[in-house]
């Protein structure tokens, strides 16, 4: 069928050699009859080649649109060119043979006989008449379900016939149907306790109503509808298109909020929670509820969107506000010591390659523990922690009574044991994952900023992103455990030099509650010399952090430091290297990317708030907080970390914008 279509140019051509060659041979009649003799024979037999050529084309044409006809005649004989859809005939090589008018109408510009049919379908024929049943294309502003069929008979396999099936108007209705399908949202007014604490009534009326104002002139651009729940939550019903659009404007309701100060001094802030794609308001209250445990978890001024495929999050460029009430920490320190009680054994063990932080929490809770009577064994894996030199030193003090091994905690550990992860809540990163995994009764104590995959069977799950560290919580936990949280001076200094890291020497992250809980340890004995001493490092630590902070580069505000070689201290010198680029003027983050082993690389983010660099390490994969987070990496090189991380610096800046 290839030489079934002969372009229209090639009949007219063939028309006009011929007619040329008759002038041709009038003309050297009239000129040299001698020379009319020589070339009339040769015109002649090339005209007449053309011309049987040319009746072989057309009585091939013949026979082709004889046979459409005939395939049309076998068909019934329906009235395809005025049916009220487009149909369209093609030959072998997805060429027009054939169109009814609606095909004509719909698809203008290419209803050309002999064109391809591709251009429309933007699918080849072959797949089309493989496919069961349908697919849609969509052309211009109509959407269309095509269907393909191919004759039965053997001598018109190589015609073939296409449906075009207009349903435009069903997908405008069923774009309208999730436009119109109702979202609930929950504002919360972050830490309302502490914002008009020391407010008069005066000033936390006039401010109060300015929170009511600016959601109900939210509401008041939607067709939704406003509740007030209580005095620092309210409720709200809207279409999925407004909801679309808050997060086009890239939900300003939380910028204005900002807006608004109290005592001219504290800018009040929102979370808010929205329950998206549900199948009913039932269902969409139930995803808000989660969303709004995730905004708050991460610590608060964000709006979390939760779906069917998971959670994305909107703002969160401010610091968490310390909540100074402990009535939550009272309660769980009453139901972690029944959870001891019942308990034959604990383990406590923190994230893998594990710092002074989740070491100093593990040791703190196991002496406490001890102290109730029960077995209790911090678990640290002494190949990947970095803090070997408080292991050492606990380990030199009170004969390493308290830790034990991996293998050993593998060991022992049966179902009955209680397990405390302290310093982390994300499953991936424990530092013995078979323990979580084995164990049936499961505590979490955590300060990071709330992760989307968090440890969900815990039978006690405490996270306070307002703390400054794991170690602050615990010696919270500690001061209502009775005769038991005595622990001793070489235990309450672990408890402090983990506090000391997160908080850079009381630099970062600190509130009341931190130096509450600094004091309680000083009045355990412990010694900030001896803390302090913790910190030292080696000299090749030191040369190695002395290096990273040299190959530092400034992209965007944000300092990056390299090292690709693997070093022994590297995982020390690394984060050091980070704290110290963020005293370079005109630094508001700090990045070093380094090698700690053949197949890993680390990302250690360090800022002191300009930048949430927890953004910026989960768009990579990682998390932490806002001026502390991390992220690794495998099979990667650091070049490629590098452009990642740039990547993932423009995309956080573009984000507030």
């Amino acid at each position: 069928m290839k030489n079934n279509f002969r372009d229209a140019g090639l009949v007219i051509s063939i028309i006009a050699l011929l007619i040329s060659a008759v002038v041709m041979l009038i003309f050297m009649y009239n000129l040299s009859l001698e020379a009319f003799c020589i070339f009339a024979p040769v015109l002649c037999i090339t005209g007449g080649f053309t011309a049987a050529k040319l009746i072989s084309v057309t009585g091939k044409n013949f026979q082709y649109f004889a046979r459409v006809d005939s395939e049309i005649d076998r068909m019934e004989r329906v009235s395809m060119n005025f049916m009220p859809l487009g149909i369209a005939i093609v030959d072998s090589e997805n060429r027009l043979v054939w169109f009814n008018q609606e095909f004509s109408s719909s698809f203008t510009d290419e209803a050309v006989y002999g064109r391809s049919i591709d251009q429309i379908t933007k699918l080849p024929l072959e797949r089309l008449l493989k496919m069961d049943g349908y697919y849609e294309i969509k052309y211009r502003n109509n959407y269309y379900r095509v269907y393909a069929d191919a004759p039965g008979e053997k001598d018109a396999k190589d015609i073939f016939m296409i449906y075009f099936v207009d349903i435009t108007r069903i997908r405008v209705l069923e774009t309208e149907q999730r436009l119109a399908q109702p979202v609930v949202l929950i504002f919360v007014i972050d830490s309302y306790e502490e914002l008009f604490g020391g407010s008069s009534e005066s000033e936390t009326a006039k401010i109060t109503v300015q929170i009511d104002k600016l959601l109900e002139d939210f509401i008041s651009n939607t067709n939704g509808i406003l509740r007030k729940y209580n005095r620092e939550r309210f409720w709200a019903v809207v279409e999925e298109r407004y909801v679309r659009q808050m997060i086009d404007e890239k939900i300003k309701i939380l910028e204005k909020a900002r807006e608004i100060q109290v005592n001219d001094r504290i800018s009040v802030t929102l979370s808010i929670g929205i329950g998206r794609t549900a199948k009913s308001i039932a269902e969409s209250e139930e995803y808000a509820r989660q969303a709004l445990d995730m905004a708050l978890g991460r610590g608060g001024d964000q709006a979390a969107i939760k779906t069917e495929t998971g959670f994305e999050f909107y703002g969160g460029v401010s610091k968490g506000v310390e909540r100074h009430t402990k009535v939550k920490t009272r309660i769980i320190a009453n139901s972690l010591m029944e959870a001891i009680e019942q308990a034959p054994d604990v383990y406590i063990m923190g994230h893998r390659n594990s710092d002074l932080d989740a070491v100093g929490a593990c040791i703190g809770l196991a002496g406490a523990v001890r102290r109730f009577g029960k077995n209790s064994y911090a678990v640290i894996d002494k190949q990947t922690t970095l803090a070997m030199r408080l292991y050492d030193y606990l380990y030199e003090k009170e004969k390493g009574y308290l830790f034990t091994t991996p293998s050993e905690a593998k060991e022992h550990f049966t179902e009955d044991s209680l397990l405390i992860v302290a310093d982390t809540h994300n499953p991936d990163i424990v530092d013995v994952p078979e323990l979580l995994e084995r164990a049936q009764k499961v505590v979490v104590i955590d300060h990071h900023r709330k992760m989307i995959n968090y440890i969900d069977k815990a039978m006690i799950f405490h996270h306070e992103p307002y703390a400054s560290s794991a170690c602050e919580m615990v010696t919270e936990l500690l001061q209502y455990f009775g005769d038991a949280g005595k622990i001793s001076s070489v235990q309450a200094e672990a408890l402090l030099a983990g506090i000391m890291l997160d908080t850079k020497n009381f630099t970062l992250r600190t509130g009341v509650r931190t130096f509450e809980a600094a004091a309680a340890l000083r009045k355990l004995g412990a010694d900030t010399v001896n803390v302090k001493a913790l910190f030292a490092n080696t000299v090749e630590t030191y040369r190695q952090k002395s290096e990273l902070v040299a190959s530092a580069s400034i992209y965007r505000s944000c300092a990056i430091a390299t090292a690709d070689k693997v070093l022994q201290d590297m995982r020390i010198a690394a984060p050091q290297a980070a704290d110290d680029l963020l005293g370079v003027a005109d630094v508001k983050a700090a990045f070093v990317i380094a090698k700690t082993s053949n197949d890993e690389i680390a990302l250690n983010c360090r800022s002191l708030g300009a930048i949430n660099v927890q953004l910026i390490a989960e768009n990579l994969g990682g998390g932490g907080h806002q001026t502390m987070a991390g992220a690794q990496f495998r099979d990667s090189t650091v070049d490629d970390v590098v452009a990642k991380l740039k990547e993932a610096i423009d995309k956080y800046y573009e984000s507030l914008n």
